[in-house]
């Protein structure tokens, strides 16, 4: 049987893909920096940021399941998802902005400020990227296009996390002139703005083609009942929730990790050594210019050195996964989602671990590390998207019903609560006696490399049981989507 085939133009794929750029330069900057931004630069402790992160995730399991509802049940001559991408544009980015500047507040005011902009930037989030992501399901029912309109998806994901990951630190360093503060509001207010251009190209780019049968009985009962009763959609909450559990964990604590683990004269050294010191005066080339006007060039103090190390390792690594993604769907396509997503994956766990053992003076064997962890998990990144538009078929296929929203719902809901990983991060560094912006303790430093290493290894591991047990392969994928599309045609000619 020749599975059903609806090819979408290179136009709407990029486009669409714009949306998953603007909520990267949200994303990795909470993934990456926001921890480390609420101790060091906000003013409140570890333990605060902690139970923030945790309360706003219980917030969360209430919230996104009702954006996933009300989307569903959204018609509009836009279609269902695609309105709420332009509803939420301004009042995101705006939030996103406010989020990360620091108010002139006492210590109450300040904690009062962060979590009221933190819960409202959260809600915003979902009611925004869950309709977002609900778009891959319904803009095509041909799985193979699926997995392409995720690989443009999250290559332009990966060049926004390129330029977040890689630029952030030394661009606060730059616009900040030693007010840090003053550095995140700027550089915050920049990505802020690129997020609502891209939400309104997204918006206008793509169509939805796929709906549910127009007898289908709207019903929350039988929505949530649908997804709880779906193997598929089970194994990928769990999935979602360990995978960013860990990329949450890991991401914030490597922060850490380049400021006060890494030994500064030997990675100072690295970065001379790449091309990254400063030239003397009247010597500097066009690049070295460049690179310093990213503020990627390392003071003669040393003093950004953190950052620029930090920001390096990041962009190399990004970069390497570009490649990754882009081999996603022909590695997807001979050898099916769910064994391209185990290697890939298992692979990382492993590399994270592996990374304890490293010397604080070796920052040769931390590149090369550094470069084996994008070069794993690279290819698996498309996929997770991809396949949560499967389970949505799966559902309609096993039950006559389709929730799109509503599935995407639960695991938009399990990425966020995936970002407990913050919490993690401040709850260890709390334990082994962190104090920001003073050199740490022999404990302290232990518990962030540990933080950064085995511990956020250990979500992954319980992420690949998961995917063990997920049942679509790749010939019952093909199947269901011509049924469902054989399907789809006779209550379209009805």
């Amino acid at each position: 049987m020749n599975h059903v085939s609806q090819r979408l133009s290179f136009r709407e794929k990029l486009g669409y893909s714009l949306g998953d750029a603007a909520t990267n330069f949200f994303f990795q900057t909470m993934l990456m920096f926001q921890n480390r931004f609420y101790t060091d630069t906000f003013g409140i402790s570890a333990s605060a940021a902690a139970w923030l992160f945790l309360v706003v995730r219980l917030w969360d399991a209430c919230f996104d399941p009702m954006v996933g509802i009300a989307s569903d049940r959204t018609n509009t001559r836009w279609g269902k998802f695609r309105p709420w991408v332009l509803w939420t544009a301004l009042p995101f980015g705006l939030v996103f902005w406010l989020t990360f500047t620091t108010p002139a507040f006492g210590a109450t005011a300040k904690i009062i400020y962060a979590w009221a902009t933190y819960i409202v930037l959260m809600m915003l989030y979902s009611a925004n990227n869950t309709p977002y992501s609900a778009l891959t399901g319904v803009m095509t029912e041909d799985v193979d296009e699926r997995t392409s309109i995720s690989t443009y998806r999250f290559f332009s994901a990966m060049v926004a996390t390129l330029i977040v990951q890689g630029l952030t630190r030394p661009l606060v360093y730059k616009f900040g002139h030693g007010d840090d503060a003053k550095g995140w509001s700027i550089t915050i207010g920049i990505y802020a703005c690129i997020c609502v251009v891209f939400y309104f190209i997204a918006f206008a780019s793509v169509r939805e083609r796929v709906r549910p049968d127009p007898k289908q009985q709207a019903s929350v009962r039988g929505d949530i009942a649908d997804v709880f009763k779906c193997p598929p959609w089970v194994m990928m909450f769990l999935l979602t929730l360990f995978i960013f559990i860990t990329l949450a964990w890991r991401g914030s604590s490597m922060d850490y990790y380049f400021n006060y683990y890494v030994d500064r004269a030997k990675l100072i050294d690295f970065l001379k050594a790449i091309g990254l010191g400063g030239a003397a005066a009247g010597q500097a080339t066009w690049w070295k210019t460049a690179l310093d006007w990213f503020g990627l060039i390392v003071a003669p103090d040393g003093s950004n050195a953190g950052g620029v190390g930090f920001g390096f390792f990041n962009m190399t690594g990004i970069a390497l996964t570009i490649v990754g993604v882009l081999c996603s769907k022909p590695l997807a396509m001979r050898f099916g989602k769910k064994a391209v997503f185990l290697c890939g994956m298992g692979a990382a766990t492993v590399v994270t671990a592996l990374i304890y053992v490293v010397p604080r003076d070796n920052v040769t064997l931390l590149f090369w590390l550094s470069l084996a962890w994008p070069a794993s998990w690279g290819p698996t990144i498309p996929l997770l998207w991809a396949m949560i538009a499967d389970v949505a078929d799966y559902s309609e296929w096993k039950t006559g019903r389709r929730a799109t929203g509503f599935v995407y719902a639960g695991i938009v809901f399990a990425l966020k609560a995936g970002l407990m990983g913050g919490a993690l991060t401040s709850g260890v560094l709390a334990a082994y006696g962190y104090v920001a912006n003073v050199p740490q303790t022999e404990q302290a430093l232990h518990g962030i490399r540990l933080s950064a290493t085995v511990f956020a290894a250990i979500p992954f591991a319980l992420g690949l049981v998961c995917l063990a047990l997920y049942p679509i392969s790749k010939e019952l994928n093909l199947r269901i989507g011509d049924e469902l599309a054989e399907r789809r045609k006779k209550f379209a000619s009805a």
